[in-house]
């Protein structure tokens, strides 16, 4: 026998929850871990002069890195 319908449901909505509140506290930490290392706070205005392409690299690869991994962990717990 498989599983409700309903169940099935309940369990993608806890999921998503869990990843979305998730997401949002890793990305809070990882900012103020990068505001801590380089003294600056993370690159999100593109069209300041003051941000680098190696910086705005930088933060792209550490929050992808970081969220993709724990989106993967919270996915494979549920």
């Amino acid at each position: 026998m498989g599983k409700s319908k309903k169940s099935d449901t309940s369990g993608g909505l806890v999921a998503t929850v869990a990843t979305a509140g998730a997401l949002i506290l890793l990305r809070k930490v990882l900012a103020t871990v990068w505001t801590k290392v380089t003294g600056k706070v993370p690159p999100t205005d593109l069209t300041d002069p003051k941000v680098t392409l190696p910086e705005t690299l930088a933060w792209a690869v550490a929050t992808g890195v970081i969220v993709e991994t724990a989106r993967f962990a919270i996915v494979r717990t549920m």
